[in-house]
């Protein structure tokens, strides 16, 4: 279906929640005031994003198998990792729909995004540049030539401003697929003529337990989680662990771990259903026995005191109930 939308977000959980084509869960690793918008523009089969967000934050994609991804900066920002590797403005990352990965930001990111159904995404190699393209069986890193890495950025922007200007041209069914033809013309060139950097054998072992870090912590989505019962529980020492978070989410699995745990706590404050809930029985659920240090860090983290947050949803519960 024919369509685009923009949407500006304050809250992280919101703005994961509207990324296109994969499941993604953020956790926000720095502190200020959270800013996200996302441009969206779906043709006939190519879907293309725009994203940009302003905090220091990791995100964990899990992708919707059967489509082919490419990813690229949009502007120039702070370092910007994806699967431990360095997005800069003159490469793609290309992902294969059936892999999950974690997203890594120091900043300000601007990603350009576009995915199509992998097998067409492989058989028009052949029509436009004249040879089958070999999907990858994992992330890698590709260096285009300036021209056609110009000329996908260009056309990624072109779409952008009709979604934000003019969306009605993006429903026009031939105008439609005219933009979508430039727009896969120009991916298919980036993939065709870029330089590949695959992704090392270390790196894919590091992505392997990385996977297994992130079932380890699905499976206890809504609970707090200790460095030494997750170590045990994806079978790697508390050295290696650390090696592979630094190298893939920016921070070690402790500190992940803490802000995690930081982020269940605000969600728990903000959902808060009953008048008896306290900041302590919250702060102690998720691990927190240090009560002044949590509400510090909690405030430099969300620019509230806890009390505030709890306070705010008692308050929203008692106007829904008409009191």
């Amino acid at each position: 279906m024919l369509s685009s939308a923009v949407h500006t977000f304050s809250d992280p959980d919101d703005y994961a929640d509207s990324i296109r084509g994969t499941d993604a869960q953020l956790t926000i690793t720095g502190r200020g005031t959270f800013e996200a918008n996302i441009i969206r523009v779906d043709l006939h089969h190519l879907w293309m994003q725009r994203l940009a967000d302003n905090l220091p934050r990791v995100m964990h994609l899990a992708n919707r198998a059967g489509r082919l991804g490419v990813a690229f900066r949009t502007q120039p920002g702070p370092r910007l990792r994806m699967a431990g590797l360095e997005m800069q403005q003159s490469n793609i990352i290309v992902c294969n729909g059936d892999q999950n990965c974690f997203q890594q930001s120091d900043g300000l990111a601007g990603i350009g995004a576009m995915s199509l159904p992998a097998e067409e995404m492989s058989s028009i190699g052949s029509v436009i540049v004249g040879h089958e393209l070999i999907l990858p069986e994992s992330s890698t890193s590709s260096a285009p030539k300036a021209s056609a890495m110009a000329k996908l950025r260009h056309l990624h922007g072109a779409a952008s401003h009709l979604a934000l200007r003019a969306p009605e041209v993006i429903e026009h069914s031939e105008s439609a697929r005219s933009l979508e033809q430039a727009l896969i013309e120009a991916m298919a060139t980036c993939l065709s003529t870029g330089e590949v950097r695959e992704n090392r054998s270390a790196l894919r072992q590091h992505a392997t337990i990385m996977r297994r870090f992130r079932r380890a912590i699905e499976e206890k989505s809504d609970q707090a989680i200790y460095l030494p019962e997750l170590c045990a529980s994806i079978g790697v020492s508390e050295r290696t662990l650390r090696i592979c978070c630094q190298e893939q989410l920016g921070l070690s699995p402790k500190r992940y771990l803490m802000l995690r745990r930081m982020h269940l706590a605000h969600r728990a404050l903000r959902e808060n259903a009953s008048a008896a809930t306290t900041v302590t029985e919250i702060a102690t659920r998720y691990g927190f026995w240090q009560f002044g240090r949590f509400a510090g860090e909690y405030r430099s983290i969300f620019e509230e005191l806890p009390s505030a947050t709890l306070a705010r949803s008692s308050e929203a519960q008692q106007s829904a109930c008409g009191y």
